[in-house]
């Protein structure tokens, strides 16, 4: 965890302008009055070895880190909120010795957007109890503290978080149960992410998951994948293999599911008991693989057992063979016709583009049509 120290804490404090008080300012009281005026919160000195014994530097730096580690940012946050009054709210009763935003940033050596960042921390915790509201405090004043897990919950460090994007990414962080900080810290490093994502099975498989939930929302984002993989040969196989995988796995689960079968030449019937279980049995199979688990090899042995009981069902029952059979040729009469009605004989003409081996081959397909037209009519009569 980043902590941001108040620089007023930790580099020698910068005297304050000669019409103010110095009960605005946020000093550390003199060694020799530490241990009279050290805060509840902080834990006094062990019995084995006196304060007195000690440097006063040390004991300060002491009683400093121990308000930090139950409070943290809280115990800065407090200084600013008990000192400053930003531009535009009257210097009046409580208020009347505190500063601006910009005069204490001054003091303390920083910019006044890290001190309003603590000032609007402290802002939205007293809305919501944890502390008391600015106008009741006053400077120098000392009062409980929540503790320092609560802090993160207020504050953020970046400005990003007051952005549309950053308030996104701190609703998500929130709904994901995470610190906002950490993930508008990410977000500001795109360059690490991807790092951390090159590195890391763990973080690439989270990241896969991510942009997946992102997908289904985002249309845009959809397309930009399928064009990032249908550009790269080696992603453009896996998708293909993995495609051939789910549909043979469909196929089964169709089976399992509607108890219905599509024999080859399209019809669809009655899955027969023996060819339902086994379809179940497959499926079962598939159906517990991990995740890291290869279905393209399972998927395939499932596909074809299932597909070769199908056609040994269907040359089983005599009725749904001979149906098969009318249906294949129904088929394929009408493939050979839409091929034939294709045939553009105005532009063979017109561009001078027939051959002698055309005509040859239209001859050899009449002799056929009139072959089968006579074993038709054969069979006909027979019947």
């Amino acid at each position: 965890m980043t902590i941001a120290l108040d620089p007023s804490d930790t580099s020698p404090v910068v005297p304050a302008p000669a019409d103010t008080s110095e009960e605005f300012w946020v000093q550390q009281p003199e060694p020799e009055a530490a241990e009279a005026s050290a805060s509840p919160a902080v834990d006094e000195p062990s019995a084995a070895e006196p304060a007195a014994d000690l440097d006063p530097v040390v004991v300060r730096d002491a009683q400093d880190f121990g308000v930090y580690a139950r409070t943290g940012g809280w115990a800065f946050a407090l200084k600013v909120a008990r000192s400053v009054r930003p531009g535009g709210q009257p210097a009046e009763g409580t208020a009347a010795t505190k500063v601006s935003a910009k005069a204490f940033a001054e003091l303390a050596g920083c910019s006044p957007e890290r001190v309003m960042r603590y000032y609007k921390a402290w802002d939205m915790a007293a809305d919501d109890g944890l502390v008391p509201q600015f106008e009741v405090l006053v400077p120098g004043e000392d009062v409980e503290l929540p503790d320092a897990d609560v802090w993160l919950s207020y504050y953020t460090s970046r400005n990003s978080a007051s952005s549309v994007r950053g308030q996104a990414i701190s609703a998500a962080a929130e709904a994901e149960g995470i610190r906002p900080t950490k993930a508008l810290e990410v977000a500001e490093n795109p360059t690490a992410l991807r790092a951390a994502i090159l590195a890391d099975p763990g973080t690439a498989e989270a990241a896969r998951g991510a942009l997946l939930d992102r997908m289904k929302e985002d249309p845009a984002l959809q397309t930009e994948m399928a064009r990032a993989f249908a550009r790269t040969d080696d992603l453009k196989k896996a998708v293909a293999s993995e495609a051939k995988a789910a549909d043979r796995i469909g196929y089964v689960r169709q089976i399992v599911e509607n108890g219905q079968i599509k024999t080859p030449a399209g019809q669809t019937v009655e899955a027969p008991a023996e060819l339902r279980a086994e379809a179940e049995r497959h499926l079962s199979l598939l159906d517990e693989l991990d995740d890291s688990e290869e279905a393209g090899e399972w998927a395939g042995e499932a596909y074809d057992t299932v597909k070769g009981l199908v056609a040994k069902a269907v040359e089983e029952d005599p009725a749904l063979r001979v149906q098969e059979r009318r249906t294949k040729f129904y088929n394929s009469l009408q493939k050979a016709t839409k091929v034939f009605e294709e045939l553009t004989l105005d532009e063979v003409l017109e561009e001078e583009i027939f051959e002698d081996d055309m005509l040859q081959r239209l001859e050899a397909l009449q002799e056929a049509i009139s072959s089968c037209i006579s074993t038709l009519r054969r069979a006909s009569t027979a019947s």
